[in-house]
């Protein structure tokens, strides 16, 4: 019987993370903030240093993004470590930056995000439950912006709120359905005003986004002034500055901040900070982890969530355009199990070779190529994780049909063999960083919200064009006009399709794209288009994957994956 992802992670030989940290990275021990033997947070001030350091460098940044999802999987979180410990296998000095990941998940769908097989970070059972505490930080940051409006609301509210206006939500760390929309204030005047409200998961918080936007504390504080909570009966925005507790916001931040540094099975070093989903929010690490990375080596690989269309996308046009990166070269991840899927094959027939099916999913990732290179104008390579049941005649048709493209594709073993299984694809994203290449973005700053969202779905997407209702047309006209019409958005749909239903499947076009909501985020500096049925607080599945997690009679954990 195979082991499985948490035994192997369990029987690693992990370093000390001191250790880790002096002797691939040259850090000393007081730059450190160590939470236990093997997770360490990086000193704000030693990252406020590193440009201005004689060893400085600037490395190559490599995304790893991947078609769109399937229930098969597709391994995407895998391939950033099995790739960054390839690089290192073949000589370079890599790092991988990945975000955290939210317990919603691990107890829900989805299950853990620390790689798998031989192609993980660890401690993977600390990372995947409460690491080192950012996501609470998060939640408390943002449900104490709650409390102090409902709170001034109570007190007699001087800044003159429009209870029917208030747009800040709670938030909780896990897929709660019940709270989507509920009711606050009852129970008489001694608990304030009865009004509806409602709760997001915390991954979807605007104070999730702006921390893994923002560049340092000062920045991290202002942000927090500028999120818009309401409007005055005049109409006026109300925000967290004119509630005077962004400070105090920014107060359980600070530790928040600092980037967390574990290792992977193979020792190498990794940045796991943030933890935005790209479904409904930006989906990807923060900022300052990145460019901290880069600072410390020469190659740095990192992952945007779900398919080119959203986590890429997103990446590119939001992260990359606020933080002025650019990625050297793109790793589009895929399995023949999922491209099948997408060519109609049900998920119980996935490991039965099927060259016709493979043929029609193969629409999936060649949309997603154009999108790559030709909307932003980026070098990739293919990676195909290996499965036990593909077939030599599936991954034949895979090289020819790309190759025509002019793309190689790369068989990565790296869950079975770790870096070595992956040093093919490591020698050709080399080799890609090396060449020319100038990002592009999907839309310009100085377009109208509605020209930028048109241009996405229809160059994307494969949309015939975008739609909503007169109210929202109207929502986004009034942003518009209050001078937000420069920042850039960030759509919020289902990762399972290139348009709302997520039933469809391989590469749909012609379909319009519905706005159902739009939610200005001010701190994080981009406006969320809200697209057909995606829910900003997702429900768990009729099985969840807590009934499986438990603990044996020695204190061990099981079923975590």
């Amino acid at each position: 019987m195979p082991l499985s992802d948490i035994e192997i992670a369990r029987q690693a030989r992990m370093l000390r993370i001191t250790d880790i940290a002096r002797d691939r990275l040259g850090i000393s021990d007081e730059h450190l903030v160590p939470y236990g033997h093997y997770k360490a947070k990086l000193a704000l001030p030693f990252i406020s240093s590193l440009p201005s350091r004689p060893d400085a460098r600037e490395g190559k940044l490599v995304l790893v993004t991947a078609i769109s999802p399937t229930p098969a999987g597709e391994g995407k979180t895998t391939t950033t470590v099995g790739l960054g410990d390839a690089l290192n296998f073949i000589g370079k000095k890599a790092m991988i930056a990945l975000r955290e990941p939210s317990l919603g998940p691990v107890f829900g769908l989805k299950g853990g995000a620390t790689g798998g097989g031989m192609a993980q970070v660890v401690p993977m059972e600390d990372i995947n439950l409460h690491f080192t505490g950012d996501f609470q930080a998060i939640a408390l940051a943002h449900n104490l912006l709650s409390a102090c409006l409902d709170n001034h609301i109570h007190h007699g509210n001087a800044l003159d709120i429009d209870v029917r206006r208030i747009v800040w939500k709670r938030v909780v760390d896990m897929n709660d359905r019940a709270l989507r929309q509920i009711t606050v204030g009852l129970g008489g005047p001694a608990n304030g005003y009865p009004r509806e409200d409602g709760f997001d998961i915390v991954v979807a918080s605007e104070v999730m986004a702006i921390l893994c936007l923002s560049t340092s504390l000062r920045d991290l504080k202002e942000r927090l002034g500028r999120i818009v909570v309401a409007e005055t009966r005049s109409r006026k925005p109300v925000t967290a500055a004119d509630l005077k507790v962004h400070g105090a916001m920014a107060v359980l931040l600070r530790d928040a901040m600092a980037p967390n540094l574990v290792q992977t099975i193979e020792n190498n070093p990794a940045l796991l900070h943030g933890g935005p989903f790209a479904n409904i929010a930006h989906g990807c690490n923060s900022v300052i982890a990145t460019r901290t990375a880069l600072q410390l080596a020469d190659y740095v690989v990192t992952e945007a969530g779900f398919g080119a269309d959203l986590g890429a996308e997103k990446f590119i046009d939001i992260k990359c355009r606020k933080a002025g990166l650019a990625p050297a070269a793109v790793v589009i991840v895929a399995t023949v199990r999922a491209l099948k899927y997408h060519g109609g094959v049900p998920l119980a027939a996935l490991g039965t070779e099927d060259l016709e099916a493979l043929g029609r999913g193969m629409a999936n990732i060649e949309r997603h190529l154009h999108n790559v290179r030709e909307v932003f104008g980026l070098p990739c390579v293919v990676s195909i994780n290996h499965f036990a049941s593909d077939t030599d005649a599936e991954h034949a048709l895979l090289r020819e049909r790309i190759g025509r493209l002019g793309v190689a594709v790369h068989t990565a073993r790296h869950w079975a063999l770790g870096g070595p299984g992956a040093a093919d694809l490591a020698h050709e994203v080399v080799r890609l960083c090396e060449q020319p290449s100038t990002l592009r973005f999907a839309y310009e700053d100085s377009e109208p919200l509605w020209i930028k969202l048109e241009k996405l779905a229809t160059r994307t997407y494969g949309a015939s064009g975008i739609t909503a209702s007169s109210a929202v047309r109207k929502q986004i006209a009034g942003l518009q006009e209050a001078g937000y019409g420069h920042l850039p958005v960030c759509v919020a749909k289902t990762q399972y399709s290139f348009s709302t239903d997520p039933s469809l499947r391989g590469a749909p076009s012609g379909h319009v794209l519905d706005v159902r909501e739009v939610r200005l985020a001010a701190g994080a500096e981009f406006v969320v288009m809200v697209c057909g049925d995606i829910m900003t607080m997702p429900g768990l599945p009729k099985v969840p994957s807590a009934e499986r997690i438990d603990l044996d009679d020695e204190g061990q954990i099981v079923g975590l994956s």
